[in-house]
């Protein structure tokens, strides 16, 4: 049960930093992280901070 916690937490951290907004899969945007507004969180624990909206990536 332990090591299925681990790799199924490892497979979400994953798939989740590979979303993020540094990371660039398509040549059609080269530069998805000036698409982020001043009002959009994008971290995955945001303490202390109250945004508007969460940025997401459309497509991977």
């Amino acid at each position: 049960i332990l090591v299925g916690g681990i790799v199924s937490g490892g497979g979400w951290y994953l798939s989740r930093t590979a979303m993020g907004p540094t990371i660039q899969w398509t040549k059609s945007n080269p530069t998805p992280w000036n698409t982020i507004e001043p009002n959009q969180g994008t971290k995955l624990l945001e303490v202390n901070q109250k945004f508007e909206k969460k940025w997401s990536r459309d497509k991977l």
